[in-house]
């Protein structure tokens, strides 16, 4: 269904901004997997230009990680390209079990939502079991690219940025481009 469903968007998920986005999350995801490896706990966020990776590690960690990523899936391992930790399946998780709890809730009565309780949550439970392979399947057609084609790294800066409250925290930026 969803390769289906894919393959109609393809004009869309095509258009150079939209690509060039969907590249740099999976090579953020691809990033982030193999130093996840290393035991790094960290986030990302990718836009058209590159991504950030958020987290304490070395610069040269980030630098090898991310030109191993890229070279890995330039040769074949698109399925770096999907990550188990992404805000896709996060918001999808979100989505599903929102909707299952407003669904199983309309229209009752405030008196008798206790007696819907028991289904509702059996509802959100089945929701977020059905919600994990559903976001690693609109990671792998739709927010991500395993393929990064002509994708190329520019540069990997790295900067602090500090919070009102809390400790600083470690960027790094990981800037490309498509040749």
């Amino acid at each position: 269904m969803f390769q289906q469903l894919a393959a109609a968007s393809r004009p869309v998920l095509d258009f150079p901004y939209i690509r060039r986005t969907r590249r740099n999350h999976g090579l953020e995801h691809g990033t982030i997997s193999l130093l996840n490896a290393r035991r790094y706990t960290l986030s990302g966020r990718s836009d058209d230009h590159g991504f950030i990776v958020l987290g304490e590690v070395p610069t040269d960690s980030v630098e090898w990680a991310a030109r191993e990523a890229l070279r890995r899936m330039q040769n074949g391992e698109h399925h770096l390209a999907v990550h188990p930790n992404c805000g896709t399946n996060l918001v999808t998780t979100a989505l599903l079990t929102s909707l299952i709890g407003a669904i199983g809730f309309a229209g009752t009565a405030r008196r008798d939502t206790f007696n819907r309780l028991p289904l509702v949550m059996v509802g959100m439970m089945a929701a977020y079991l059905y919600s994990q392979p559903l976001g690693m399947a609109l990671q792998k057609h739709f927010t991500t690219e395993g393929d990064p084609g002509d994708l190329e790294i520019v540069s990997i800066s790295r900067s602090v940025m500090r919070l009102p409250f809390g400790e600083p925290i470690t960027l790094h930026r990981v800037a490309t481009r498509a040749g």
